[in-house]
């Protein structure tokens, strides 16, 4: 009998993937599992100590997928021939890349902000708790000694039940916030010019004017991402056509208020408001926010839990795995052609 000879297969060549979580770390996102995973299906590449322009000017014309979100110019992006996706773990669509090139080239570009929309949704419900009970104050006065028994210490207080809630934008967090509510059987209208009124009618939700909005608001959820259209879109008008005792949650992006107006609104007594974000972080220790009474203030935490930078790994891996598999992603949030060119978030730290 002839011997058969067995030829050996060169191993299949693994994607090259270029990670550079800035400002996060890889340890930070990755569970160790998950972080394994993604070393046995990709050959990757880490930025560590060297500089951003040399690191892709060295490894990103032979990159299959970026995870991070660097500056990438037009000729960058059409020398990397192979790159099929780009995942931003920050969670914003900045002005770093061309976007249309991209589109192009086939590039997916995603982030990752779907994954803080349940966490920053239950802070929404205890801070609305917290305004709607006057939960701090109470607290201080029985620190005091001052606390006031039954209803003698609800006088300020109000129940959330059925209370009519307004939002200024409806994408996940939007609707995380809603499922969180749910409980509670609120009235709901949304303002959201990127979504159409038939959209929400089919989730039985009603599209309404801004206006309309603010003046039927008992609570109402800030939830936009920042446009130019939107920067500064709430100020002293439009806080004036709250009803009075409205209570007020900036949760996405402060750019959308004007803050000092805000501050305002709340020290005049005519709104009560919880923010989670802030015009400049560290908020400064001189800063009115941390002395204007009916405000209080969550350090940008909303959404920084261990849990939720664990999934930023295992959606950003699952996308990988779609994607290296020929297929569309669908566990990030993908950047749309026609609206990325009109955000304008800026970069955070932190998430």
């Amino acid at each position: 009998m002839l011997a058969l000879r067995l030829r050996r297969l060169p191993p299949p060549v693994m994607p090259r993937l270029l990670l550079d979580p800035s400002p996060r770390t890889a340890e930070e996102i990755f569970a160790p599992p998950v972080l394994e995973r993604l070393h046995q299906r990709f050959t990757v590449v880490a930025r560590e100590a060297c500089v951003p322009q040399a690191f892709y000017a060295e490894h990103l014309p032979t990159a299959t997928f970026v995870v991070g979100q660097p500056a990438l110019d037009t000729a960058q992006l059409r020398g990397a021939a192979a790159l099929r996706g780009i995942i931003n773990v920050e969670g914003n669509f900045l002005p770093n890349l061309d976007y249309e090139a991209c589109f192009a080239q086939g590039v997916h570009v995603l982030n990752i902000s779907p994954v803080f929309a349940q966490p920053v949704a239950e802070l929404a419900l205890g801070l609305a708790l917290a305004l709607a009970r006057d939960i701090p104050a109470a607290h201080q006065q029985a620190l005091e000694g001052r606390e006031r028994y039954g209803l003698d210490g609800n006088r300020a207080a109000r129940t959330l039940h059925g209370c009519r809630m307004g939002f200024i934008g409806f994408g996940d967090l939007g609707r995380a916030i809603l499922r969180v509510f749910a409980g509670l059987s609120p009235q709901v209208l949304i303002h959201d010019p990127w979504l159409s009124p038939d959209q929400l009618a089919r989730d039985g939700l009603r599209s309404a004017s801004l206006d309309e909005v603010l003046a039927s608001s008992d609570l109402l959820h800030v939830v936009a991402s920042v446009t130019d259209a939107n920067r500064a879109m709430l100020g002293a008008q439009q806080f004036a056509r709250l009803p009075r005792g409205a209570m007020l949650l900036l949760l996405s992006r402060a750019e959308v208020v004007d803050f000092e107006a805000m501050l305002a609104a709340c020290a005049s007594g005519h709104i009560k408001a919880a923010t989670d974000v802030f015009p400049e972080e560290p908020l400064p220790a001189d800063h009115a926010a941390r002395r204007t009474p009916n405000l209080l203030l969550s350090a940008h935490r909303a959404g920084a839990l261990e849990s939720a930078l664990f999934e930023i790994g295992e959606r950003t891996l699952a996308d990988l795995e779609l994607m290296a598999a020929g297929l569309p992603p669908q566990n990030c949030k993908r950047a749309e052609r026609e609206l990325v060119g009109r955000l304008n978030s800026r970069p955070v730290a932190r998430s």
